[in-house]
C-alpha cells in the first residue's frame, strides 16, 4: 500500500488591507477646538455688524496677541512635561524695562540690546529650571516666587517710572509692515504671494506625510475628508491675508509667528527631544528607565520659556513705544488659559503647538469682540473663567473615557 503526501495547500493571498482611518470621534476631538473658533468668529461677527473680521481690525488682533500666542508655544512644552510657569508675565515685563533702559538711556544699539535681553531671559529660565529640575522643587512655588521677584525688579528697574519711547526702528518690531515690492497696487502683492506660496506650503506638506503614513499603513483621514479640511483651510489662509493686504499687508510680528509656529510644530512632531518631552510628562519615571534625562530635559523647557518670554517682552515693549511697571500683569493667565483651551492635558503629556495657537486667539478673539459689543471688564473676567474652567473640564471627561 503507498502512501501519498500532499503538500500543504498554499494559503490564500490576501490583498493589503488599507491603513485605518480616523474615527468621526477622533475628528470631533482633535478639531472641535478649530470648529469652536469658528463659531465664535461668526458669532462676534454677527454681534459686532461686520466689524470683528474689518482688514484694521484683524491686524490689531494679531498685534495684541502677537506675544501671547509666542509665550504659549514655550508654555505647551512646559505644561506637556508636567510643569506650570506663572512668572512668564513678570519676566516680560521686566525684559522690556531692560530694553528701555539700555536703549532710551544708554542709548545701546537695538541689536546688541535684542541680544542681551534674549540671553537674560535665558539666564532667568536657567535659574527657574535649575531648582525645579535638580532640586526637585514644585514648579508651582519657584515660578510663583519668580513672578514676585521679577514683578519688584522691574519696578527698580524703572524706579516706579514709564520709560521712552523707543528708537523707531525698534518700534517697527512690533507695528511695522512687510514693504510691498510692487508700488501703486490697491493690494499689498508682496503679502498676498507670501500668503499663497504659505497655503501652497501647507497643502503640499499635508500631501507628503499622508503619503508617507500610507505607505506606512498608518491610520490617517479618509480622501474625502483630507480634501474637505485642504480646501476649507486654504480658504481661510487666502481670506485672511486678502484682508490684511487690503490694509497694510502682513505684520512683522506676524511673520516671527509663523515662522516660531512652524519650528515647534517641527520639533515636537518630528524631533527626539519632542517625543522625549511627551514621554516626560506622560510618565516621568518610566521616561528615567528608558534612558531620558529628565531632569536635564525638564531644564531646558524652562530655558526656552526664559526666552520667548523675553521675545514676548521686547514686542510689547515695542507695542506701547515704551515700558511701564504694569506691562505684562495677568500674562500668565493668558498664555496658560490658551493652552489648556486648545487642548493641553493639566496632568502633563498631551498638547499640540496648533491647539494652543487656536487657544490664543480664541482668547484674544473674545476680547477683541466683547470690547467692541460694549461687554465690560469684569464680565469679560467672568467669561473667561468659565470657558477655561469648561475646557479642563472636557480634557478631564475625555481622559476618564479613554
Amino acid at each position: 500500500m503507498s502512501l501519498k503526501f500532499t503538500a500543504p495547500a498554499a494559503k490564500e493571498a490576501r490583498p493589503p488591507q488599507p491603513p485605518a482611518r480616523t474615527s468621526m470621534r477622533g475628528h470631533l476631538r482633535e478639531y472641535g477646538m478649530i470648529l469652536s473658533l469658528a463659531l465664535i468668529v461668526i458669532f462676534f461677527e454677527k454681534m459686532t455688524n461686520g466689524a470683528l473680521l474689518l482688514p484694521l481690525n484683524l491686524t490689531n488682533l494679531v498685534l495684541q496677541n502677537s506675544y501671547i500666542v509666542i509665550m504659549a508655544l514655550g508654555m505647551l512644552l512646559v505644561i506637556v512635561a508636567g510643569h506650570i510657569d506663572l512668572s512668564v508675565g513678570s519676566v516680560a515685563g521686566f525684559i522690556g524695562a531692560i530694553a528701555a533702559v539700555l536703549m532710551v538711556q544708554f542709548h545701546l544699539n537695538m541689536v546688541l540690546t535684542s541680544v542681551l535681553c534674549l540671553g537674560i531671559g535665558a539666564a532667568i529660565g536657567a535659574a527657574q529650571g535649575y531648582w525645579i529640575a535638580f532640586f526637585k522643587i514644585p514648579s508651582f512655588i519657584v515660578t510663583l516666587a519668580g513672578m514676585l521677584v521679577f514683578r519688584g525688579l522691574c519696578l527698580v528697574v524703572l524706579a516706579g517710572q514709564s520709560v521712552g519711547p523707543f528708537p523707531v526702528i525698534f518700534q517697527k518690531l512690533s507695528s511695522g509692515f512687510l514693504p510691498d515690492l510692487v508700488t501703486g497696487a490697491k493690494l499689498n502683492v508682496t503679502s498676498l504671494v507670501l500668503t499663497i506660496l504659505l497655503t501652497v506650503a501647507m497643502i503640499g506638506m499635508g500631501v507628503r506625510n499622508r503619503i508617507k503614513r500610507q505607505r506606512n499603513g498608518i491610520s490617517q483621514d479618509s480622501a474625502l475628508f483630507f480634501g474637505l479640511k485642504n480646501a476649507v483651510m486654504a480658504i481661510i489662509v487666502l481670506g485672511l491675508g486678502y484682508l490684511l493686504s487690503s490694509y497694510r499687508g502682513l505684520p512683522n510680528v506676524l511673520m516671527i509667528m509663523i515662522v516660531l509656529i512652524a519650528l515647534y510644530t517641527f520639533v515636537t512632531l518630528r524631533t527626539t527631544i519632542g517625543r522625549r518631552i511627551y514621554a516626560l510628562g506622560g510618565n516621568e519615571k518610566a521616561a528615567k528607565l528608558s534612558g531620558i534625562r529628565t531632569e536635564r530635559l525638564t531644564f531646558l523647557t524652562f530655558v526656552n520659556m526664559g526666552v520667548l518670554s523675553a521675545l514676548a517682552g521686547l514686542i510689547f515693549a515695542a507695542r506701547l513705544n515704551t515700558a511701564t511697571p504694569k506691562a505684562g500683569t495677568s500674562f500668565e493667565l493668558d498664555v496658560i488659559a490658551a493652552c489648556f483651551i486648545g487642548g493641553a492635558s493639566a496632568s502633563g503629556g498631551v498638547g499640540k503647538v496648533t491647539g494652543a495657537v487656536i487657544g490664543a486667539f480664541v482668547m484674544g478673539i473674545m476680547n477683541n469682540g466683547m470690547s467692541i459689543v460694549g461687554v465690560g471688564i469684569d464680565w469679560q473676567q467672568v467669561i473667561k473663567g468659565l470657558v477655561l474652567l469648561a475646557a479642563v473640564c472636557f480634557d478631564v471627561y475625555n481622559r476618564n473615557r479613554s
